[in-house]
């Protein structure tokens, strides 16, 4: 079978690899706990699951409008509106399966072949591989434990050349979950705008930003400079809308309609009955959000508590999303050499699937999602524990 080239070095998503090997072993019969995949353990809301009801039984069951239906985009825009006082219009949002479609989206319109896309890592794993697909060449700026994993102006510098168009920002930050302030945002911002590089801001995570942390956005930097920015968000995280897919990317209202000229010759319209959920989730209650923040920093205060009791490892408190990103490799072996390595092993003889941090672009580490039950978290990382380091 003869499969195109530009597929040869695309890797399969690292963690939906992980979450299937475990998934697996629970076939066979085997007792795992997942902490793998990054999806919250609350049930979408009753009132976003009752206007999806309400769509199917009013028929609203046809094709959309490409960017999405007129309610939905200028719901979208609201939000800007709502949450960080950015005057937006409809024109200026495209609705998409996912943020992953968004990100997809912007890259295919902004990057000609051999553009470099500043990529700060450790990253989410898609983006190296969504660049390469766009033709584009990902340049990965390093980060250190000690700084939270968060990249400067001086980190930014000293890779860019003259090739660099784009650089993907995301806060908070899978894996790390690592926050940027406003500040920090701002002055990479102006930066980018100095150079010439287009920000592509994934700001999937915004609302799930844990005292004394406040949000930060790039929407407001969009705003006052329309042509250097777009933000990147969803409802998979916030409002335990992971399946429905539901996506979006405020932008230039002609980057929007590029983006809609790529979804118009690949998928058309997202879900119709997801966008109509998808109104009822961004004009009605909030109170789940509040909820869930609630109990997602109590969960990372109860996991940081047992990590920081093995020895050798560090790991950066996060002010954001539902994972943290410990630095393991001190307890590497021969025979367990790698994050990968260690994370097969942990799969295997503790039944805790992790992410190993190779896939995000950093093999000292792995990934914990500690969007789970706090019970189910305190037996996981117990037994993480007694396999690497007898605790």
């Amino acid at each position: 079978m003869r499969i195109s080239d530009r597929l040869k070095k695309l890797k399969p998503s690292a963690t939906l690899a992980v979450n299937a090997k475990a998934q697996e072993l629970k076939a066979q019969g085997r007792e795992v706990i997942s902490l793998a995949v990054g999806e919250p353990d609350f049930p979408t809301p009753e009132h976003v699951c009752e206007a999806a009801k309400k769509a199917i039984d009013e028929g609203f069951t046809r094709y959309t409008p490409v960017p999405g239906i007129p309610d939905l985009r200028a719901a979208v825009a609201g939000y800007y509106g709502d949450f960080y006082g950015v005057k937006a219009k409809a024109e200026n949002t495209i609705v998409t399966c996912g943020g992953k479609q968004a990100l997809y989206n912007l890259l295919m319109a902004l990057i000609n072949p051999g553009d470099e896309v500043l990529i700060p890592a450790p990253y989410w794993v898609s983006y190296p591989a969504m660049v390469e697909l766009a033709d584009g060449v990902p340049v990965v700026v390093p980060t250190t434990p000690e700084n939270d994993f968060r990249v400067n102006v001086r980190d930014l510098e000293a890779v860019c050349t003259p090739r660099s168009s784009v650089l993907l920002l995301n806060t908070p930050s899978n894996p790390t979950g690592c926050h940027y302030s406003q500040d920090a945002l701002d002055d990479i911002a102006r930066w980018a705008k100095a150079r010439g590089i287009f920000i592509i801001a994934d700001e999937v995570y915004d609302r799930l930003v844990y005292d004394p942390a406040t949000p930060s956005t790039l929407s407001t930097f969009w705003q006052r400079n329309p042509e250097h920015v777009a933000v990147v968000g969803a409802l998979s995280k916030s409002f335990c809308m992971t399946g429905w897919r539901v996506g979006w990317a405020l932008a230039h209202a002609d980057l929007v309609k590029a983006c809609a000229k790529i979804q118009g010759q690949s998928t058309s319209n997202i879900n119709s009955v997801a966008q109509k959920a998808a109104v009822a989730a961004l004009t009605g209650p909030w109170t789940l959000v509040d909820e869930m923040r609630t109990a997602f920093r109590r969960r990372r205060d109860l996991a940081l508590s047992i990590i920081e009791t093995w020895p050798g490892v560090t790991c950066p408190k996060p002010d954001g999303a539902f994972y943290l990103f410990p630095v393991i490799d001190k307890h590497y072996t021969p025979e367990m050499p790698d994050s990968t390595a260690t994370c097969t092993y942990l799969l295997e003889h503790a039944g805790v699937a992790l992410v190993p941090g190779s896939a995000f672009g950093d093999d000292r580490c792995v990934r914990f999602s500690y969007a789970v039950a706090d019970d189910v978290l305190i037996d996981a990382l117990s037994r993480v524990g007694a396999a690497l380091f007898g605790k």
